[in-house]
């Protein structure tokens, strides 16, 4: 078992310690200032850059907005920094990438020096603070004494909280997929259509490799596929995957088995949808966006083919962001798949839909206005006659 971290701050002259919560790995603040609502914007952000962290013992709601004129303050850009921007050459996809990753980065750090303090039971001991016993136990668990954690991340499991009670609607599957906090959300729809369109190979079982939510899994049961095996090795996706699949009548036709990417055996399906971003992740929460190095993309492209029954196709749903972003070339990719002794029968695109692809403020966008996902239908490659 993990070592339960620990806070500490002196508050009317007494010492208190409490167990420190972050599920994006933040270490616990080594120096904590209580805070109420006489706290101004201004000072809160100056303590957060400096290190302090500052335990909220006013308002919720104040402390709510407190947050986010926090965070206004974290956008604005220093004159000066604006005015050498306009004295040096435009960065290259890659440095604008690394640039705002480094933006994103400071700014969760000072926004999660906003801190609220937790009763045994997950209840927040502040006026007019919501309800989040049962947001707050399908993340901790139960509850087993105070304890301390960022508003930032409270907030975050209010919303996670709603997407799995409400579900996520997934046109192509006719139904909702509920993610568990943590788990990556299909919002992204459009690489579920791919799935959904794609030509079927005969025969069973189909192996889903990273299930995460079970989306994919549950698409390939729907269609048809009579036996799936879905992998992963994330306890969290494991539980949510099996619980969609349960809810969704599909769990006497899915399988969800811990593993390493492939589970033993072969199948004429071996379908991986991996993160698309070869980066470190800055968080455990980031692991299913940014994969370092492409790890479990060549783990897929290389091990494909002991697990392929002869003339099975491997799919492969990934998006070219990287590739817009100059983190990975086409020809690198290429050369993974024929590296791997695969061969391409087959590729069919969508082009994204989600908000930010149109939005010319943001500081990716010309990457993410160019991105297209394809499913690559792939299999092994055949000796020349």
């Amino acid at each position: 078992m993990e070592a339960r971290q620990v806070v500490h701050w002196t508050e009317a002259g007494v010492s208190y310690s409490v167990r420190w919560r972050s599920e994006n790995g933040a270490p616990p603040p080594r120096r904590v200032v209580v805070a109420d609502d006489g706290m101004t914007a201004d000072d809160a952000y100056h303590l957060a850059c400096e290190g302090a962290a500052l335990l909220w013992r006013g308002d919720f709601v104040v402390a709510r907005d407190l947050l986010g004129a926090m965070g206004r303050r974290a956008d604005r850009r220093p004159r000066r920094a604006v005015r050498r921007r306009r004295h040096r050459p435009a960065p290259s996809p890659a440095e604008a990438f690394h640039l705002h990753r480094q933006a994103q980065s400071q700014r969760a750090r000072v926004l999660g020096m906003l801190l609220v303090p937790l009763e045994p039971d997950h209840a927040i001991p502040l006026r007019r603070a919501p309800d989040v016993r049962r947001a707050c136990e399908e993340t901790y668990g139960p509850g087993d004494g105070p304890s301390v954690t960022s508003l930032r991340e409270i907030l975050g499991l209010i919303g996670a909280y709603e997407w799995r009670r409400n579900g996520v609607p997934i046109p192509a599957l006719g139904d909702r997929i509920h993610p568990h906090y943590g788990v990556f959300s299909p919002v992204r729809g459009e690489y579920v259509d791919l799935v959904a369109q794609a030509p079927l190979p005969a025969g069973a079982p189909a192996f889903d490799i990273g299930t995460g939510t079970g989306v994919l899994a549950a698409m390939l049961a729907r269609r048809g596929v009579e036996r799936v095996v879905a992998t992963d090795q994330d306890p969290r996706a494991l539980a949510c995957a099996r619980e969609n699949l349960t809810r969704l009548g599909l769990a006497d036709r899915v399988t969800v088995v811990e593993a390493d990417l492939f589970p033993p055996g072969r199948a004429p399906l071996v379908v991986c949808n991996p993160p698309w971003v070869p980066a470190r992740p800055s968080s455990p929460l980031e692991r299913a966006i940014y994969d370092p190095g492409g790890r479990m993309l060549l783990g897929f492209l290389n091990r494909l083919a002991g697990h392929l029954e002869p003339d099975g196709e491997g799919w492969l749903v990934l998006s070219d962001l990287a590739e817009h972003l100059g983190l990975r070339s086409r020809a690198e990719l290429l050369g993974a798949i024929e590296g791997a002794g695969l061969e391409i029968i087959g590729r069919s695109d969508v082009r994204p839909r989600h908000p930010r692809a149109a939005d010319p403020a943001d500081p990716l966008h010309a990457a993410r206005a160019a991105e297209v996902t394809s499913l690559w239908r792939l299999r092994v490659r055949r000796p020349c006659r």
